[in-house]
């Protein structure tokens, strides 16, 4: 779950870290400059990753689900 979440917040903490450097090097302080690149980013992570992402909770909840009479008892 880590690695499916990582593959997401990753690049848009990168993106934030030079939205932000860019902001303090020029010292504008614009709410949306830091946000829309980071909103950007996040979808398009999630448009590229999303297959995989489905794919492999897929295949996490259907081995939960093939191995719930062995978790019972």
């Amino acid at each position: 779950m880590v690695l499916l979440v990582s593959v997401i917040i990753v690049p848009s903490l990168i993106v934030g870290l030079i939205v932000s450097t860019f902001q303090a090097a020029t010292q504008i302080n614009e709410q949306t400059l830091s946000f829309l690149p980071r909103l950007l980013m996040t979808i398009l992570v999630i448009m590229w990753a999303g297959p995989w992402i489905l794919n492999t909770l897929m295949e996490h909840f259907s081995g939960l689900i093939k191995n719930i009479p062995y978790l019972i008892g």
